[in-house]
């Protein structure tokens, strides 16, 4: 068969990568974006001044990809998360007759439910990471399969490779992999550190740009903390660390299923933090374990995660919530506790790769 496989963040190719290995190894034939010249830090903009700038590129990307179902023809499309793109060369395919399965639910439950109609029209399977998910959609179209990173994250092995014995804490500092959200978050990150006693500071940089953005960044800054930037790393990082300050995504829920206490932090610029709060009314969290704790009922009348947005995110309130975990092993493994409990939910006794490759072939 012939599949075309489409991710267009760096946190979607990680599934990518995975998938494809799987399905070639079944002897399919595997095309994604990268095949038709497009590279996955050009894909991913974030912001409306950026997405605006690079339309005449996205129209081209658009266009490209709907020639390649035309004339590849594949016998499945694949797309996973990065809707805005994806769903509409999904339901292309689909009206040429091509089986479409979209892997990761839009945030419909957050804003713009209206738009569920048209997810359903233009996917023949979606494929959600998350237990809640299903039920907004018609029965039998939305899937739960679990999350693919909680298989990463064994619950006997999460949270236990912690060396009590160290004579300075250690604090991992994930400030994002898009270079707006670096400069944004990464300054009063920095800052925070200078505030926190007797601690090392770690920041594994996503990708290669972000490595090269957050060393110089480093460099630059003048502070007293020991801080060291890597590239890659985050899982066992986050497995080690005492505590976190993570930006929004996918790193937050990786932080989560480490059982890490974690701070997250987040900001972005005027227009799109009042867009934000007119339009997201189906949660009053943005982290992705403090929504699933919201959503599927979990104990307790705090989350598991404490984030500080917008105004909120000051230096001096980041080294405040991290100077209490460094300083209180009790309240640190409160907050291990109230992680595992949310983190149980993600999981499944079926693998979730194996269950999109049932839906593609």
């Amino acid at each position: 068969m012939k599949i075309l496989l489409l991710a267009g963040e760096e946190s979607g190719m990680l599934y990518a990568r995975a998938l494809k290995e799987r399905l070639v190894a079944l002897g399919h034939e595997v095309r994604g974006y990268q095949d038709y010249g497009f590279e996955t830090a050009d894909l991913a903009v974030f912001g409306f001044g950026a997405v605006l700038k690079k339309i005449p590129f996205f129209v081209r990307v658009k266009r490209t990809m709907e020639r390649a179902v035309d004339e590849w023809r594949p016998d499945s499309i694949c797309t996973i998360d990065y809707p805005g793109m994806n769903l509409k060369l999904a339901a292309y395919a689909k009206g040429r007759g091509v089986r479409a399965v979209h892997v990761v639910c839009p945030q419909v439950w957050a804003w713009h439910q209206d738009r569920i109609p048209k997810i359903e029209a233009a996917l023949d399977r979606l494929c959600c990471f998350f237990p809640f998910e299903p039920s907004l959609f018609r029965p039998g179209f939305a899937k739960f399969i679990g999350h693919p990173l909680a298989k990463e994250f064994p619950l006997e092995k999460t949270g236990a490779v912690r060396d009590a014995g160290r004579e300075r804490k250690l604090v991992a500092i994930l400030p994002g992999s898009r270079g707006v959200e670096i400069a944004r978050i990464l300054p009063d990150l920095l800052k925070a550190a200078d505030l926190v006693e007797n601690a090392d500071f770690v920041i594994p940089a996503a990708n290669q740009m972000a490595f090269g953005m957050i060393s110089n960044m480093v460099s630059r800054y003048k502070g007293r903390a020991e801080v060291k930037v890597q590239l890659g790393g985050a899982r066992d990082l986050l497995r080690s660390a005492d505590c976190a300050a993570v930006a929004s995504g996918t790193a937050t829920l990786e932080a989560a299923l480490a059982r890490c206490p974690t701070l997250l932090v987040y900001r972005v610029g005027r227009i799109l933090a009042a867009f934000a709060r007119r339009v997201i009314k189906g949660t009053k969290y943005i982290g992705l374990a403090n929504i699933v704790w919201q959503r599927c009922g979990g104990t307790g009348d705090k989350p598991p995660m404490d984030e500080l947005l917008q105004e909120a995110f000051t230096p001096e309130a980041v080294a405040a919530r991290l100077n209490a975990w460094l300083e209180d092993d009790e309240a640190r493994k409160a907050v291990e506790k109230r992680l595992d409990e949310t983190v149980r939910m993600l999981d499944t006794e079926e693998d979730p790769l194996a269950l999109i490759v049932k839906e593609l072939v």
